[in-house]
């Protein structure tokens, strides 16, 4: 396994250089001028001339992709034109607060999603299954931001109990913590947590047809074991891929959602990064993000041999 996971920590290298050259082109060709916006409108031709060739943006595209390269092997991703300091520090400075909003999602997501597919799966063709499942579709038709909006206004407002926006650090007030990302972790779980109930129920139903279900059911075992130890458990593999799935999507999901509850992330950091055309910001966050969505891959594959010893890398 070891062998294994070496291999694809190196297969992540030419995925972060595909990545990277992909938006160094994209921006290479994208309209604005980074030293124009930041000396303003008013600044002469010969400022704005003075201010590109000391950032660099006077070269052409290849010495400049290559020149980033070089730095980027070593650790140095650039700094960051607005903030004027490095791009690892703008962006450690944020993951935290990225990093807890996306699992607070994820958790709720799953604590919805499973029991919602595991209740709709038993209860086949009931009411109770055309109520989750409707619930299901909604959630997946509802927008992240909008959702954040609607707790905004019909939960912080009137309660009082969560703040309508800001973050407060995690160990300098655990609970305001929780309380300052409690709603935009709703926001990002809930939409997610219907994908999961789908997944959910439609792998239990597949297990619940076999025939040793139905061998279990005749030996006479509770229906709370068969479903518990024998249909979720071999249901597994489909509903721990979906969850992967959603990690990465709440990871670039929280870009609104940080927006919409001005949480200091990533995500606010990036938007704020493409509004002043700050390219080395730019491409520090998106090869962070890349690199966040493999690590999820890879510990996927890894949860499939812990619940399924029959899977195994060479």
């Amino acid at each position: 396994m070891t062998t294994y996971i070496l291999r694809r920590l190196v297969a992540f290298v030419p995925t972060m250089f595909g990545i990277s050259f992909l938006v160094f082109l994209m921006l290479y060709f994208v309209p604005g001028d980074p030293a124009q916006m930041i000396l303003g409108v008013d600044a002469t031709p010969a400022a704005v001339q003075a201010l590109q060739v000391s950032m660099g943006l006077d070269q052409p595209f290849v010495p400049r992709l290559l020149g980033w390269y070089g730095r980027a092997v070593q650790g140095d991703f650039g700094r960051s034109y607005y903030l004027n300091r490095s791009v690892v520090e703008a962006i450690a400075e944020r993951v935290p607060v990225t990093l807890q909003l996306t699992g607070i999602g994820l958790i709720i997501a799953i604590l919805i999603g499973v029991p919602a597919g595991i209740i709709a799966s038993v209860r086949q063709n009931t009411w109770i299954d055309a109520l989750v499942m409707g619930g299901a579709m909604l959630g997946l038709a509802l927008p992240g931001f909008l959702l954040g909006l609607l707790l905004i206004f019909f939960v912080a407002l009137p309660t009082g109990w969560f703040p309508t926006g800001g973050y407060v650090p995690l160990f300098q007030d655990p609970l305001g913590n929780l309380r300052s990302l409690a709603l935009p972790g709703l926001s990002l779980g809930l939409a997610q947590g219907a994908l999961i109930a789908r997944m959910t129920r439609s792998s239990m139903l597949e297990v619940l047809r076999l025939d040793y279900v139905r061998t279990a059911r005749a030996k006479g075992l509770h229906e709370q074991i068969i479903i518990n130890r024998h249909v979720l458990a071999n249901s597994l593999i489909p509903i721990i891929t979906v969850i992967g799935i959603v990690a990465g999507v709440l990871l670039g999901g929280a870009i609104a959602i940080e927006t919409v509850f001005t949480l200091p992330g990533v995500g606010r950091l990036v938007i704020s990064a493409v509004k002043r055309r700050d390219y080395p910001l730019i491409q520090g966050v998106i090869l962070f993000i890349t690199f966040s969505y493999l690590a999820v891959n890879l510990v996927v594959d890894l949860l499939y041999m812990m619940v399924n010893p029959r899977v195994r890398y060479s």
